[in-house]
């Protein structure tokens, strides 16, 4: 049997997005959807609505013979996280629940 699996709420993943593209500057689209634990086919909605709305940027980077999806954050996004996202989260904060029998913390909204 698998251990529970924590929910994110959707605005607390597309702060991590933007986060995880600060702290990395430009990330490939793989890489990004690994360091902030999303599923591509499930949260690629959420990555095109935040370059739709210009909080992050896509383009595309040749690396040999291929290109590969890259993405980074925009001054729009930072501006959207630092005056709506963190203070939407000291008002809501996350909230972490040790699982006994696994030893997981687990967050909830």
């Amino acid at each position: 049997m698998s251990a529970p699996k924590g929910y994110r709420d959707p605005i607390y993943i597309i702060k991590d997005i933007i986060l995880t593209l600060v702290d990395y500057g430009e990330l490939n689209q793989t890489a990004l959807i690994s360091y902030c634990g999303l599923n591509l086919t499930k949260h690629r909605h959420l990555l095109d609505g935040l370059e739709e709305n210009q909080m992050i940027e896509k383009f595309e980077n040749k690396q040999g013979k291929r290109m590969v999806t890259m993405f980074r954050v925009t001054p729009k996004g930072m501006d959207f996280c630092n005056n709506i996202l963190e203070p939407y989260e000291d008002i809501f904060p996350r909230k972490i629940k040790s699982d006994k029998k696994t030893g997981l913390s687990l967050i909830f909204i």
